[in-house]
């Protein structure tokens, strides 16, 4: 395991709050300057996104806090985009549900939980928007317990712990009633409860691939949970097609690490982490990339 990484998703109904929350995250994270102006929502970066204010696209971003990386899937809170998250929790150990402290669990809700239940993942329960008017948190939280319950969640799961805040004031508390201060108790909770991504860094390189981008530089980026081994600028790799189990043989031209809401060029990208690496004609979600000729 890779002790200094920590790799979660946010999942929610619409409108609840995650990308507010991510925003948030950031700022404290020193992504921004003290004095930089960010326009809101800033990982919505799709112009359809903006326009109707929802998150369409599972995209990365890396926040250090101390000497620890958290690398944030913000992924759609809407049922039309659910591969989307599908694909966002297939890279991650831990989730972070983010509920409204008004209107409690939703369908979507509901639907985003049980995949990530599903998938084995640690919970992070966090009750937002508490600043609201006639917000109920302490009642939220109860209605969260009980629909971990109605979706068989193990006891472990169950047990999730819990923070309550405002992402757009820039406060979280482990308790109701502590000091409203900043988003420390969010990122010390992450750090306690999610575990580091479990990888073998002494196995030849392999990861599947969850999401592509596309760079006009570059071309199609994969990007992808690195399963084993590291991966390094001008490794011969081969991707395995989903599709038709064709090897491809490629040669790795840029690896990515995520940094802020950007992506920072290095030389090599290891066990655990999630990167994106170019070099490939054709690739595509679903296709295993490897060091082995064969097998």
């Amino acid at each position: 395991m890779n002790q200094n990484i920590r790799n979660i998703a946010i999942i929610a109904h619409v409108d609840h709050g995650k990308t507010t929350l991510v925003d948030k995250l950031l700022k404290e994270g020193g992504v921004f300057r003290a004095n930089q102006h960010v326009e809101e929502r800033a990982m919505d970066s799709m112009d359809l996104e903006k326009e109707k204010g929802i998150t369409i696209k599972a995209k990365n971003t890396s926040v250090h806090w101390k000497d620890k990386i958290i690398n944030i899937v913000d992924t759609p809170g809407h049922a039309d985009f659910g591969g989307e998250v599908e694909r966002a929790l297939r890279m991650v150990d831990g989730v972070l549900l983010v509920v409204d402290a008004y209107d409690g669990p939703q369908a979507q809700t509901r639907f985003v939980l049980r995949k990530a239940l599903q998938h084995g993942l640690k919970v992070v329960i966090v009750i937002n928007k508490i600043d609201r008017d006639n917000a109920e948190p302490a009642k939220m939280y109860d209605k969260v317990l009980e629909l971990l319950m109605e979706l068989n969640a193990s006891e472990e799961q169950f047990d999730a712990p819990v923070v309550y805040g405002s992402g757009r004031d820039g406060y979280m508390m482990k308790h109701l009633g502590d000091e409203k201060k900043d988003m420390s108790p969010l990122f010390e909770t992450i750090l306690d409860h999610v575990p580091p991504p479990f990888a073998k860094p002494n196995e030849p390189f392999h990861m599947l691939v969850s999401n592509i981008d596309w760079s006009d530089y570059v071309g199609r980026i994969a990007i992808g949970k690195i399963l084993g081994g590291n991966v390094a600028l001008g490794d011969p790799v081969f991707a395995i097609r989903h599709a038709d189990g064709k090897r491809i043989r490629a040669k790795v031209t840029k690896v990515f690490e995520y940094s802020g809401l950007g992506t920072n060029e290095t030389q090599a990208g290891v066990a655990g982490n999630i990167v994106g690496i170019s070099g490939f004609e054709d690739i595509d979600i679903g296709d295993t990339l490897t060091a082995e000729e064969n097998g």
